[in-house]
């Protein structure tokens, strides 16, 4: 008889990672308001609005707050999907100077359109990384400086 299959079990939050999962969860509640109720322009003006001074992106604070947000996600009682959780991750990004890049892509899906929203520092892709491939970017924020 094979042995069942187990998952990894996922390291419990520290203490210490109280800050940052409360303002995950605060970024991850605006970001949802934000979208349910502000015209589309003013929730990309919010995403484009400069950032404090840019800082080199450190590895850990990035993963920390993909994994906070992405935590929350899951637990939220209301449905949080790409676009809230990208719009979360870039805030708390920026917030820290971490020069951060949402974008917003499209692909046809039968008779309609799908899009997806995810997030990129230094060109590597931090949240939404699975499926952006099969997406056509469209729209990001900030714009490229021309």
């Amino acid at each position: 008889m094979a042995a069942p299959v187990t998952r990894p079990r996922r390291a419990r939050p520290r203490l210490a990672d109280g800050p940052i999962l409360a303002e995950a969860l605060a970024a991850l509640a605006l970001a949802s308001l934000a979208i349910a109720l502000l015209p589309f322009r003013r929730v990309a003006a919010a995403a484009s609005s400069p950032g404090r001074k840019a800082a080199r992106a450190d590895p850990e604070t990035v993963r920390r707050a993909r994994s906070a947000v992405t935590g929350w996600a899951r637990r939220v009682p209301w449905r949080a999907v790409c676009f809230q959780k990208g719009l979360a991750v870039h805030w708390m990004l920026r917030r820290r100077g971490i020069p951060s890049v949402l974008l917003y892509g499209a692909r046809r899906d039968g008779e309609g359109l799908a899009a997806h929203v995810w997030v990129d520092v230094d060109g590597e892709t931090v949240i939404g990384g699975e499926e952006a491939p099969n997406f056509t970017c469209l729209a990001r924020f900030p714009p490229d400086p021309a």
